[in-house]
C-alpha cells in the first residue's frame, strides 16, 4: 500500500446555520459535528489505512465551495457529507443517502457506497431506509468527478423517536462506528 487513503467528512451547516432543529431544540449542526469528531477519534484509536479530515472541527460556518475545495486539494479518496432531516410531517422517518444527480466519474462507486450505507444503518440501527436518491447538492456536484461522494441524511429531527435517538452521545458513537466500519470495508 502506497499510503493512507484520504477520507473527507463534511459535517453540514455550522456557525449561524444550525440546519434542522429538533423538537427539543437539538441542532443538526451539533449532531453531525459530534458524529464526525467521533469518527476521527475512532480512526486514531485503531490501526487504520485511512486518514480522516473534517471540513470543520468546531461550530463555524464554512462555505460550500471551501468544503469541496478541501476534498479536491487533498485528493480525497472518499467524500461524505453528514446531515439530519426535518419535515412538517412528524411521522416522517428514516435514512436517505444522496448521490449526484448528473452522474460524474465516480457515480457507480457512489451508488454502491450509498446502498451499503443504507443497508448498514437499517441492519445495525434499525433505521428505516428511505432509499438512495439523486440530488443536485453543491457538495456532491463539485466533488463527484474527483472521488466517490455521498450525502447522508441520518434521520428526522422532527420525528420524536429519531430525535430522541440523537440526543444521547453513546448513540452518536454507534453511528460513527458504523460509518467508520463502512468505508474500511469499501475498496477505495
Amino acid at each position: 500500500m502506497e499510503g493512507k487513503k484520504i477520507v473527507v467528512i463534511d459535517p453540514g451547516h455550522g456557525g449561524t446555520d444550525s440546519g434542522a432543529i429538533g423538537l427539543n431544540g437539538i441542532m443538526e449542526k451539533d449532531i453531525v459535528l459530534s458524529i464526525a469528531k467521533e469518527m476521527v477519534r475512532l480512526n486514531k484509536n485503531t490501526k487504520s489505512d485511512f486518514e480522516i479530515y473534517l471540513t470543520r472541527y468546531k461550530d463555524t460556518l464554512i462555505s460550500l465551495s471551501d468544503r469541496t475545495r478541501l476534498a479536491k486539494t487533498l485528493k480525497a479518496d472518499l467524500f461524505i457529507s453528514l446531515h439530519c432531516n426535518q419535515s412538517e410531517n412528524p411521522n416522517a422517518r428514516g435514512v436517505e443517502v444522496y448521490v449526484n444527480a448528473i452522474g460524474g466519474n465516480f457515480l457507480r462507486e457512489s451508488i454502491q457506497l450509498a446502498y451499503v450505507l443504507q443497508n448498514q444503518m437499517k441492519i445495525k440501527l434499525g433505521f428505516e431506509s428511505r432509499g438512495v436518491k439523486y440530488g443536485d447538492f453543491q457538495v456532491l456536484r463539485e466533488v463527484t468527478n474527483h472521488c466517490p461522494t455521498v450525502l447522508v441524511e441520518f434521520g428526522f429531527l422532527s420525528n420524536w423517536d429519531e430525535e430522541k435517538y440523537f440526543i444521547r452521545n453513546d448513540r452518536l458513537e454507534i453511528v460513527a462506528l458504523i460509518m467508520q466500519e463502512l468505508f474500511k470495508k469499501e475498496e477505495l
